[in-house]
């Protein structure tokens, strides 16, 4: 009991004194030091209190720390996040208030385009001109070993763009040439393009308006009766005042009549559309119309089944922007054979120059190389077939190239003529015309004679030998015109 007590005394004291005091009197006592008091409490510093405090600290501990935890995820989310709208916004701003990436195609113009520093195409002196790129002594040989190769490869060459827009949907003869391609680019070609849609018939010549069904065609012949009646109308007016007129009012008559005859020409324009419609379409108000003109609407038919899904794209055929768009899409197409040669010829100007090797004419109709011939292309020539119209031809734009890459590029031709692979030919207005034999060898020179109208001589059999050619006839330096 006395033992109980000083224990309790010394539990109650504060201090070490005091726990020494409570001590000495459990020793005064006879109390043994080696048996612990009896309290009904362990003693301070057993294992069962500290079992006790951890049990009463641990989930505040847990607490604490996942709270921790969480704070330092939120504040690593929270950075990602502001540094993510931050680099967004920079992003924007870089849009906004910088300068638009650059598009390749217009920089490979540039490259093509950029000063030399130095005179070039026709203006570049002493360029020395491979007897390979020069005219033959007989011209028409030139274009007679083309049109062998064409025959002897079995090409129908596309008479208007409805024909080319068939030989494109079957995909088996034309491939797509890119804008920008192996070390080339494409620079103007298919510039001349009008976007009309039309229909040209070989035999007779003619340039023949497509229309979808007949209601269209009745559309149009409501409105060339429009314009005859408007023209007609205002010819009269002309008629009349010529009339009042008074004799001494010379330059007045003049005038007057100078409008007269240009109103009667406009007035026989629109009578030869009618009479064109007519004839291709049936007269107006006949009921066999839909079946005389059956083979025109299908070739409109042709053309906008091509519009409306090439290569993924639609081109809208009433838009006339977007129809030349869609026509000079279309002649950007040439033969297998032809792009190879191409891709040879501008990898190795590229690698060289380091700039890509322009090119201005692949494919043609027959009804577009008449529409450059009118336009006032000299290269465009009127024979048949043109070499463009197989799809082995493309030309090479000088223009703007020195002496030295001139030079080269003529060299990397003559080299690929003397393999027997192409037939070139450095023509007027800065241009190189390559065609490119369909299977990497020239047609048969009985097959060329042939067609100049001769007779292949034994010896000529067996030598095989390319006559000789002459330099083209040289002129005055021509500015650049449009581009084919």
């Amino acid at each position: 009991m006395e033992s109980e007590q000083a224990g309790r005394g010394a539990e109650s004291n504060e201090g070490s004194t005091g726990a020494a005091e409570a001590h000495d009197v459990t020793r005064a006592q006879g109390a043994s030091t080696d048996t612990p008091p009896v309290t009904g409490k362990p003693p301070a510093g057993s294992s069962s209190e500290k079992h006790s405090v951890l049990k009463r600290w641990l989930p505040l501990a847990l607490l604490v720390c996942g709270a921790v935890a969480a704070a330092f995820v939120y504040l690593k989310h929270r950075q990602a996040v502001l540094g993510g709208i931050k680099t967004g916004a920079e992003q924007v701003k870089e849009i906004l208030t910088g300068a638009p990436p650059p598009d390749p195609y217009a920089e490979a113009v540039k490259q093509v385009e950029e000063d030399r520093g130095e005179p070039t195409g026709r203006k570049a002196a002493e360029v020395e001109i491979p007897p390979e790129l020069k005219q033959y002594s007989e011209a028409r040989r030139f274009l007679a070993i083309q049109d062998a190769a064409a025959a002897e490869a079995g090409v129908h060459p596309p008479h208007d763009f409805s024909e080319l827009a068939e030989m494109i949907s079957e995909g088996r003869e034309l491939v797509e040439v890119p804008r920008l391609g192996k070390g080339f680019v494409l620079y103007g070609v298919g510039l001349t393009a009008t976007g009309a849609l039309t229909h040209y018939d070989l035999k007779a010549k003619k340039v023949v308006p497509l229309y979808a069904n007949v209601g269209e065609v009745e559309e149009a012949e409501r409105g060339l009766s429009e314009e005859r009646e408007q023209l007609s109308n205002g010819l009269h007016e002309l008629e009349v005042r010529l009339k009042e007129l008074g004799g001494k009012e010379r330059e007045a008559r003049a005038q007057l009549l100078a409008d007269s005859a240009a109103r009667k020409k406009e007035l026989t324009a629109v009578s030869e559309k009618e009479k064109l419609l007519a004839e291709y379409y049936g007269q107006p108000g006949a009921k066999a119309r839909e079946k005389v003109g059956e083979k025109l609407f299908a070739e409109y038919a042709a053309l906008e089944r091509l519009a409306r899904d090439f290569g993924g794209r639609s081109y809208d055929l009433h838009d006339p922007a977007a129809s030349r768009e869609f026509q000079a899409r279309m002649l950007s197409y040439v033969r297998p054979p032809a792009l190879a040669v191409l891709e040879e010829l501008g990898t190795a100007y590229e690698s060289k120059f380091g700039r890509p090797l322009p090119v201005t004419s692949l494919v043609r109709t027959v009804e577009y190389q008449l529409l450059l011939r009118e336009s006032g292309n000299p290269n465009a020539g009127d024979f048949a077939p043109p070499p463009h119209t197989t799809g082995f031809a493309f030309d090479v734009y000088y223009r703007y190239m020195t002496a030295a890459e001139q030079e080269f590029v003529m060299g990397e031709i003559a080299r690929l003529e003397r393999a027997g692979r192409v037939e070139a030919l450095r023509e007027l207005r800065d241009h190189y015309h390559v065609f490119a034999f369909a299977g990497g060898h020239p047609p048969p020179a009985e097959a060329v004679d042939k067609i100049l109208g001769k007779r292949t001589k034994p010896e000529q059999q067996e030598k095989q030998e390319k006559p000789e050619k002459k330099e083209t006839k040289q002129t005055k330096p021509a500015k650049a015109g449009k581009r084919r």
